[in-house]
């Protein structure tokens, strides 16, 4: 029997190890994004890549060596500080490598796109419309109006997913935080002092249930994070795309934390990015649906604060590639074996998500935090 056709819907990590682990075994998906190219938004900041998940996904990609080409040095080092700027925890792996190699996102994603053969990827091909045909298969209609079917369609598109109606009537919930992206750029040269108080690797600075998370190295790549209701971005009657108003705000909104907090937001360079942090309820499942399954945060988006996002997305493809090249004749024992495995991993880490969210934004912050990294360095 020939191989089915295999649509993805979205260019991020999910789809990508999906399209490229296919692709080493002579199956060919095709990936649809919205995007008109590969560098017209930023892709977020550093990502630590867990041996179990993430690290695994991509030995299975013929990526491994490669991803260890680009990983930071230092990475792994982690710098608890409260809004007086004093240190809990500042502790690393020995010798500066661990089982959690960071390295940023943008350089991740291009490593997979480099991978992929010209022409797997179709840009600027916004889903506009998904329809099921029966027996498994779908037609998708896109903003220029073109249209094509497949035998499976993966659901790669993200929080937003216009697959996921498909499967599911869940809608992502506001989890209680918002965050203010923010780059200092070259700061080993240009801010010492700032490359100094966030460290070489990961930093949580915590107080009031307010923060500055994130990673450093040359450049700081952080979020200016609060615990506030869904509607105080618009509430607080600030211009966010004009950076001179939005630094005023932060510096409002951080007004008693210590000066050198204050010098890292008027350090900030003008692309200050406003985003609040939304999930799907922990243990978001479906039933089997013919011909259409969803991947990465599609299929179980959840806040930032366990680090498991990238990675999930990462061994949701792998797993599904590897689902798909097992059973080429039967796509929905494919399917069925693949949410099997994913759907209590992702549970599990939806949970710890909140958790980390939880133990993160809390009056008392950031001794809920700093014990959870002094018991982790105790026990390495």
């Amino acid at each position: 029997m020939s191989s089915p056709s295999v649509t993805i819907v979205g260019a991020g990590l999910s789809g990508l190890v999906l399209a490229r682990i296919l692709q080493n075994h002579g199956v060919s998906a095709t990936v649809h994004e919205l995007d008109v190219s590969p560098g017209v938004r930023r892709q977020g900041g550093s990502l630590d890549i867990h041996e179990e998940t993430g690290q695994l996904a991509l030995r299975e990609a013929g990526l491994y060596d490669e991803f260890r080409r680009h990983t930071h040095p230092q990475g792994e080092h982690v710098r608890v500080l409260d809004k007086n700027a004093h240190v809990h925890v500042d502790t690393g792996p020995e010798g500066g490598e661990g089982g959690r190699p960071e390295i940023d996102r943008t350089v991740l994603r291009s490593l997979l796109l480099d991978s992929l053969d010209p022409g797997r990827i179709v840009w600027d091909h916004k889903v506009t419309a998904v329809r099921a045909l029966g027996g498994g298969r779908h037609e998708l209609t896109f903003r220029d109006g073109s249209t094509t079917e497949t035998d499976l369609l993966v659901g790669a598109d993200g929080t937003w997913s216009k697959v996921r109606p498909l499967l599911s009537p869940a809608t992502p919930e506001y989890c209680g935080v918002t965050h203010l992206e923010l780059l200092v750029p070259d700061a080993t040269a240009k801010h010492p002092e700032l490359a100094e108080l966030v460290g070489p690797g990961m930093v949580f600075a915590l107080s009031d249930n307010k923060g500055f998370l994130g990673h450093g190295g040359d450049d700081l790549e952080l979020g200016a994070s609060l615990r506030v209701p869904e509607d105080w971005l618009d509430a607080a009657d600030v211009d966010w795309a004009d950076p001179g108003a939005a630094r005023e705000a932060l510096l409002g909104a951080f007004a008693d934390w210590a000066p050198v907090f204050h010098d890292l937001i008027r350090s900030s360079s003008d692309t200050i990015t406003p985003r609040r942090i939304f999930g799907l309820p922990a243990g978001h499942r479906w039933e089997r649906v013919p011909g259409v399954t969803l991947v990465g945060d599609a299929a179980h988006v959840m806040s930032p604060y366990a680090g498991e996002g990238a990675n999930l997305a990462l061994i949701d493809g792998a797993d599904l590639a590897r689902a798909i090249l097992e059973h080429p004749d039967d796509l929905e024992t494919a399917l069925a074996r693949y949410e099997t495995a994913m759907f209590p991993r992702a549970e599990n880490a939806s949970l710890e998500s909140a958790q980390g969210l939880a133990s993160c934004f809390t009056p008392t912050a950031p001794v809920e935090i700093a014990g959870f990294f002094s018991q982790m360095a105790a026990h390495s």
